[in-house]
């Protein structure tokens, strides 16, 4: 099930443990296991009193060595979409780590609260740049996927959040692993940013972004990945809140 009610005020306190699951970087998997900790040590700061453990899939063990000694977490997939990873993959692993009973938060991309978010984060940008918000478009960088159509249903619903928040000239979104590609929406374009719609600064933010950019011609500004972002934590924090909440009513 998808803990994805609205957040009540005064929401309780978390008494559950919490493990951030993401997919991590397997030709690098100690990079983003050690990146992936990190950000559990955020969500930690801001939740003294909860274990917060963070976890990627990609590096060997790690995800058994997590679930050891955990009851009833709340599992929150740092992923972009609700696609095989987080449907098919991660329950499997999951119960395969001898984990019984767990509930699972909406994967980052599609939690409440993302698209205001991302266009305060525009908006930011938008003032730095000293640039009109109608006349500039966004690039809404993201995975794609030639399998499924989950991880372009998920961009496509993150943009229409942002034109609900912010009019801006156009909204494109672009994919890495399917049409259309990044480099073709990037091309030509004199007052744009790019928007890394992902979870982690991992692949293809560090080499596919780059490369379809610079084929591109592109010099605009480039955000850092939503995943990265300060207030992300909090974000998942209010979705987690707002399950425990809902749950006591």
């Amino acid at each position: 099930m998808y803990l994805t009610r609205s957040l009540f005020p005064m929401a309780p306190a978390i008494d559950r443990p919490i493990l951030l699951v993401s997919h991590g970087w397997p030709s690098h998997p100690m990079r983003q296991e050690n990146a992936v900790q990190k950000l559990a040590g955020r969500l930690g700061t801001l939740l003294p009193d909860t274990t917060v453990t963070g976890v990627t899939l990609a590096a060997q063990g790690a995800l058994d060595d997590a679930v050891r000694g955990l009851e009833n977490p709340v599992i929150c997939p740092w992923f972009m979409s609700d696609g095989w990873f987080v449907k098919t993959n991660l329950p499997k692993r999951l119960r395969a780590a001898g984990l019984k009973r767990w509930d699972t938060t909406a994967p980052l991309g599609l939690m409440p609260g993302i698209g205001k978010l991302m266009s305060d984060r525009l908006k930011a940008c938008l003032a730095i740049s000293r640039w009109n918000t109608e006349e500039t478009t966004l690039i809404l960088a993201a995975h794609g996927s030639p399998s499924s159509d989950r991880p372009r249903l998920a961009t496509e619903a993150a943009a229409t959040a942002i034109a609900s928040h912010l009019r801006l000239k156009e909204i494109l979104p672009c994919y890495v692993d399917e049409a259309p590609a990044i480099q073709e929406c990037a091309r030509g374009q004199a007052q744009a940013i790019v928007l890394p719609f992902f979870a982690a600064r991992a692949g293809h933010v560090l080499e596919d972004l780059p490369e379809e950019l610079q084929e591109a011609g592109f010099t605009g500004p480039v955000l850092d990945p939503v995943g990265l972002w300060p207030e992300t934590p909090a974000l998942a924090i209010a979705a987690i809140e707002a399950a425990l909440q809902a749950e006591c009513v």
